[in-house]
């Protein structure tokens, strides 16, 4: 009974395949075999396992199955891993590829202490994710709406001579058009009801993340991040679900890694190569920081919405938010001076920007 046990998991939509690993044996993994993936069959393997074992270790890759196995396994006290994907070593002559052999290697490999965890969040902070990333998918479905009905103005030779699209004056410009043909109309309308529908949609989703957040134990985070210019709501909460906790991080420069903001590198010897973004990690939350990073190339100010977030924030962490601006529009304007193109001047922005937003992260502890 003084035995420890290494258990890999590859884990499909409706099977378990499974294969163990002893410690201290030089043995290969086992293999076990499959079972159902449901959380009956999974509990009857583990009372299989622990009269066999006085410690269990499972491990399963990161994947579309989401972490209903960690939550399940950790809350019976197990000791449960979710490894990622793309830090798996990986030989390079292995050729075969199988569920038995994705078990076995996950085994042998937690064994020997090889394999990187995934940030796995809570139930709540998962909640919030999934409502932050329906409102995402709804942003783009309404881009391709607004995509679909500009190409069908254009194949007929119409454009708008307004200033803005997408406003009240549009919309009334869109009304007066008749097409030649029936068909083309009902197409044409059926073109700005999506649009509607789509803009509808995104403006529910927008309310429900206001309403829902207040109940988050993230909530006073959200409210401190927003100190920030360019840091919206939607940003905020898009930034923490998906990261959950900045406080996780002992210094700013793992968030800029594990956000992918930081360069990737090719050097050897004396030669030292540097190149593009290494654009890893969580691309949710990186995109969101470069489109709040956008607001940094203009002058430094606080304007009135911003002042109004600032209400009831602590004065350490106003003065973190006006010691970004200061730097970062200095910054912006020194790059682009120097011939560098925005958007890389931008991705430069949102790397330090985070660095900022762990520092007002720290100002706050969450309500655990």
């Amino acid at each position: 009974m003084n035995t420890v046990k290494f258990i890999g998991m590859d884990v499909h939509k409706n099977s378990i395949t499974i294969a163990i690993a002893e410690e201290g044996s030089r043995d290969a993994a086992r293999p076990f075999g499959a079972i159902n993936n449901d959380l009956e069959a999974l509990d009857k393997f583990c009372r299989k396992m622990v009269s066999t074992a006085s410690e269990l270790y499972f491990v399963y890759e990161a994947g579309p199955c989401g972490y209903g196995i960690y939550h399940h396994l950790t809350g019976k006290g197990f000791n449960c891993m979710v490894a990622a994907p793309s830090m798996i070593p990986k030989r390079i002559g292995d050729r075969i590829k199988n569920d038995t052999r994705d078990a076995k290697t996950l085994a042998r490999l937690h064994r020997a202490g090889e394999l990187t965890a995934v940030y796995v969040p809570d139930t709540q902070d998962e909640a919030m994710r999934d409502l932050s990333r329906a409102r995402e998918d709804a942003v783009v479905a309404g881009r391709k709406a607004k995509q679909r009905l500009n190409a069908f103005l254009l194949r007929h030779g119409m454009s708008y001579s307004g200033k803005t699209k997408w406003s009240k004056a549009y919309f009334n410009w869109l009304s007066d058009i008749a097409m030649p043909h029936p068909a083309q109309q009902i197409a044409f309308q059926e073109y700005i009801d999506a649009v509607h529908e789509s803009l509808a949609r995104i403006e529910r989703l927008t309310e429900q993340i206001r309403q829902m957040v207040s109940d988050w134990r993230l909530a006073p985070i959200v409210d401190a991040l927003q100190a920030a210019r360019g840091v919206s709501l939607i940003v905020a909460v898009t930034m923490l679900s998906e990261i959950g906790d900045l406080n996780r991080f002992q210094h700013p420069g793992q968030l800029m890694a594990y956000l992918g903001l930081v360069p990737s590198e090719h050097s050897s010897g004396n030669h030292i190569k540097r190149g593009g973004i290494t654009k890893t990690g969580n691309g949710h939350a990186r995109k969101v920081l470069i489109e709040a990073a956008w607001a940094y190339r203009l002058q430094p100010r606080v304007s009135r919405v911003l002042l109004k977030r600032q209400e009831n924030l602590p004065e350490p962490v106003r003065q973190i938010a006006w010691k970004a601006q200061l730097r970062l529009c200095a910054r912006y304007r020194r790059l682009v001076a120097k011939g560098k193109t925005k958007q890389v001047v931008v991705t430069a922005i949102a790397r330090e920007l985070s660095a900022f937003l762990w520092a007002i992260a720290k100002q706050l502890q969450p309500v655990t």
